[in-house]
């Protein structure tokens, strides 16, 4: 499937450690590093299963994880004077605590400039009135890692019989993607998976993946869920929505 997509618009190898740390509840200055490291490189395999773009930094993370893990591994040397050393996932520790602080001050601020903008924005008389808004106080911002997630528990549930179904290129991205836009149109949301169930074979589960992704990076839909790692709902981002768009929407029964 020649389709590539940069991962580096959306996420990178930092995101990803603190996905698996919060995901797993795991406490962030004691990380084990083998279990991370594993589902880090089961991660990384299935954004390459996908042709996605995979940055540079991806790769270092990984070779930087396994460094760590076979420094922890290694027995300690008898030979050598007893002496306190630093934890081999010191550094990295530090970074994540950084960059988790970092994202917290950019999600406050985020939320500061939305709550000012809708402070000031005039009221629009032809603007339908949408049951879910990514805005709001009970919706969590979805991760690409969610989305990746829930794309790896379809592809385990989808029989493997199933995967050459379709001879012929039945699902393209632009036509998945079309689909979607319509679909939003008439329903204001669309659970993930519930997108992933309907799918025929492993081809449409990969072809819908690429096709979320890309409207994604087009800014044209959001990615919510209504707890932490919860169900993923795809939402039109508003601020993309064109006039003709909102008036059809306005006239649906």
């Amino acid at each position: 499937m020649n389709y590539k997509i940069k991962l580096e618009l959306f996420e990178g190898p930092l995101d990803l450690l603190l996905y698996l740390v919060k995901k797993d509840h795991l406490n962030i200055t004691d990380i084990p590093i083998t279990k991370v490291t594993e589902q880090y490189m089961q991660y990384l395999e299935v954004m390459k299963f996908l042709d996605l773009n995979i940055a540079g930094e991806f790769l270092v993370m990984a070779a930087t994880l396994m460094q760590i893990k076979s420094k922890m591994l290694l027995p300690p040397d008898e030979n050598e004077v007893p002496q306190e050393e630093e934890d081999p996932r010191a550094d990295l520790v530090r970074q994540l605590m950084e960059y988790e602080k970092f994202k917290e001050i950019a999600e406050t601020l985020r939320q500061r400039e939305t709550e000012q903008r809708e402070l000031f924005k005039r009221p629009k008389l032809d603007a339908p009135k949408r049951e879910n808004n990514p805005s709001d106080p009970e919706y969590f911002e979805a991760s690409i890692f969610d989305l990746i997630t829930a794309f790896s528990r379809a592809m385990k549930d989808t029989p493997k019989e199933l995967f050459y179904k379709v001879i012929k290129d039945e699902f393209t991205i632009e036509e998945k993607i079309h689909r979607l836009l319509h679909q939003l149109m008439v329903s204001s949301t669309i659970k993930v998976s519930e997108l992933f169930v309907a799918a025929k074979n492993k081809i449409e589960v990969i072809v819908t993946f690429l096709a979320v992704l890309e409207l994604i990076r087009m800014k044209e839909v959001v990615l919510c869920q209504k707890e932490p790692f919860g169900d993923i709902e795809i939402i039109r981002n508003e601020a993309n929505i064109l006039p003709d768009e909102k008036t059809e929407t306005a006239q649906e029964p």
